[in-house]
């Protein structure tokens, strides 16, 4: 399950099987066995967002207001997790480590708040669904065709 249209998440491994098995974690190479990490169900959200804007994220992403994800203390960069909130349903990426403040389970970027119609600090719910490679746009909203055909300009 990939992050809406708009999110550049290519989902290459583990899928929910995996994801319920491993708490959505994945054993590094060589590694024998998996480090376990406990996933709740629903979890208290806080959102980060233009105190932020410009500086690069835990997993390497140059935050910006458009960028889709999530932070979490353990699981890895690049895991996906659904998110749900009053209706609205959203699938991003882990970008970076956090929260550290309220007691909050996760700390979703202005993007994915925006997108959820959260403004403050609320309760959602929260399913690890798969993972994709963890890359500098992980995150970013796919260019258009015409933004394509010019290096990322828009007209105006």
């Amino acid at each position: 399950m990939a992050c809406l249209a708009s999110c550049s998440v290519p989902v290459t491994s583990a899928l929910a099987e995996a994801g319920t098995a491993t708490g959505g974690a994945s054993a590094p190479a060589g590694s024998q066995t998996a480090k376990k990490t406990k996933v709740h169900p629903t979890g208290i959200a806080t959102w980060f967002g233009p105190g932020f804007y410009g500086q690069t994220t835990a997993c390497g992403q140059t935050l910006t207001p458009a960028v889709l994800g999530v932070a979490n203390r353990t699981l890895p960069c690049g895991t996906l997790v659904q998110l749900s909130y009053h209706g609205h349903a959203l699938t991003v990426p882990v970008l970076d480590r956090g929260p550290y403040t309220n007691h909050a389970d996760w700390d979703l970027t202005a993007g994915a708040a925006q997108a959820l119609d959260i403004t403050e600090t609320v309760r959602i719910a929260t399913r690890v669904v798969g993972s994709a490679p963890n890359t500098p746009l992980l995150g970013s909203p796919l260019l258009t065709l015409a933004e394509a055909a010019t290096g990322g300009a828009q007209a105006g």
